[in-house]
């Protein structure tokens, strides 16, 4: 959630700026704004310590542990509210309690850090489920950076107006979208000196945060770069089969240097960098060079732009802004619970069986998208073997732990993953009339044998796929191992690509 959705923006600046109310002399204050203070004061107290119990059921992957935590969340924000209506009250005191949850998480996070397997993404402070206003006074300067370096017009209020509107559900999806991903993402734009506001933006206009997401152009990614463009960016194929513009924290380190340098030669103009971004560098710098160096809302500039680029530069801006000031549109972005965490697969699973026995989890869509956002390496129907650490999140473990590894939601799931739908089919198998024969000994008299009708035919050497089947699918069909039918075939992992109508060779599978 954008870091001013809990406090209001004023009271955010004092505690960047480093200033405080001024004091009051306590014998100035009647007895009631003393018991008014007092019991404020209590307030924090009680809700601090009510989050961290709830951070202890959160590490026991207890499901209660997330809905308190929120409530506890709730109720500091309340006593911030009215801390700032009461004649006395130190607004520094009250968000001295943020300063310790953000400690309290921080700390949290490199325990989990320390202990993870090498090489996966699954912690980091700025994803730490603290209050957003706890880290309102640190990203204040830099998100909102983002108002004084566009020029907010007629053309970025129609864009508002179509994310309000028949955009709404796009926005809101992208916004959960980006919640999951954020701990990879974000940084790499923070690393950059680039405004998350910006990220956001850019990622909501090109893909909805679908890191899978792919265009008729060919642009891939959630950021979605090209392929040339992606390369000169360190962005492409990695040895594996694997495509990192389809990776979130490859995509916007990507992204951020390339408008970095789109910037550098753009006279530091966020729109003539978002133009680029859409329409091409080099149309860009040569009208940016014949405006003699005019911004992109001149006329004479503007209109040397394409439709398309003419409706991406106020979108990106347009998303940017109601990241930054929801409230003030009347928009409330859904509170996602989205601490990272690695999950262990008990047992050989994919992602489809995870999303069925995962369940909806009080998400509007559950957690299919979260799960294939931070695994792009992997198909949604890939079989991943026992052991397999995958990226996920404190909810989506808990959400594991009680559903997916037993009982009957589990067996569930199984099931509906390893239906056949071609075994549905009923075949008729026609009657043959017997087969007259001499049999020695008998004389001249022919004698009827019958013939093995029901006899199964020959194991298939050779199979053509069909429309909508995977590599997975058909392994599962033909019971084989899914890498070895890859290895036989010389399909590279992990994407397994295969196209209709290719002919498989199905050496070692037992069916």
């Amino acid at each position: 959630m954008p870091p001013l959705a809990f406090v209001p923006r004023h009271l955010a600046l004092l505690a960047l700026a480093g200033l405080s109310l001024a004091a009051f002399d306590a014998a100035a204050l009647s007895r009631r704004d003393q018991a008014n203070i007092e019991a404020l004061n209590q307030r924090m107290a009680a809700a601090e310590t009510r989050y961290r119990e709830a951070m202890v059921k959160i590490g026991n992957a207890d499901p209660s542990g997330a809905a308190e935590s929120n409530a506890a969340l709730e109720d500091m924000e309340d006593v911030v509210a009215a801390c700032s209506a009461q004649k006395g009250c130190q607004l520094s005191t009250m968000l001295a309690a943020y300063k310790r949850l953000l400690k309290l998480n921080a700390d949290a996070e490199a325990e989990v850090v320390e202990d993870a397997p090498e090489g996966d993404d699954h912690a980091s402070p700025l994803t730490a489920n603290v209050p957003e206003a706890a880290r309102a006074a640190q990203l204040l300067a830099d998100d909102h950076r983002f108002d004084k370096m566009v020029q907010y017009n007629p053309a970025v209020q129609a864009g508002i107006r179509r994310w309000l509107t028949d955009m709404r559900g796009a926005l809101i999806t992208s916004y959960e979208n980006y919640q999951y991903m954020r701990h990879l993402m974000w940084p790499q734009y923070e690393r950059a000196g680039l405004p998350e506001a910006l990220l956001f933006g850019i990622m909501a206009k090109e893909s909805n945060g679908k890191a899978h997401s792919t265009s008729r152009a060919g642009a891939a990614g959630p950021m979605q770069f090209m392929y040339a463009t992606g390369r000169r960016f360190g962005l492409g194929p990695d040895g594996t089969g694997f495509d990192t513009r389809y990776d979130p924290r490859s995509a916007a380190e990507a992204s951020a240097a390339y408008l970095n340098e789109r910037m550098a030669e753009l006279n530091r103009s966020i729109e003539l960098a978002l133009a680029a971004y859409n329409g091409g560098e080099g149309r860009a710098l040569r009208v940016y060079t014949a405006g003699g160096g005019r911004g992109f809302w001149e006329s004479d500039v503007y209109n040397q732009f394409p439709p398309e680029t003419k409706d991406y530069v106020p979108m990106v801006i347009a998303a940017a802004w109601l990241f930054l000031h929801p409230k003030q549109y009347g928009l409330d972005f859904p509170k996602v619970d989205a601490k990272p965490a690695p999950l262990r697969l008990v047992q050989a699973s994919s992602i489809y069986q995870l999303t069925i026995c995962l369940g909806n989890g009080g998400t509007r869509e559950g957690f299919m998208r979260a799960l294939r956002n931070l695994n792009p390496r992997y198909e949604a129907e890939s079989w991943l073997p026992a052991g397999s650490t995958i990226n996920a999140t404190t909810k989506i473990v808990g959400l594991y732990n009680r559903y997916c590894t037993q009982g009957p939601r589990a067996e569930l799931a199984r099931t509906l993953v390893m239906s056949d739908p071609n075994s549905a089919i009923v075949y008729s198998v026609p009657v043959q009339p017997p087969v007259s024969t001499f049999v020695p000994g008998a004389g001249s008299a022919p004698v009827a044998v019958a013939t093995d009708v029901s006899a199964a035919p020959a194991k298939p050497s050779e199979y053509r796929v069909q429309g909508g089947e995977t590599l997975t699918s058909i392994a599962r069909k033909f019971e084989c191992d899914t890498k070895e039918l890859a290895k036989v075939n010389g399909i590279k992992g992990p994407r397994f690509a295969i196209r209709p109508g290719q002919t498989l060779n199905l050496e070692g599978c037992r069916n």
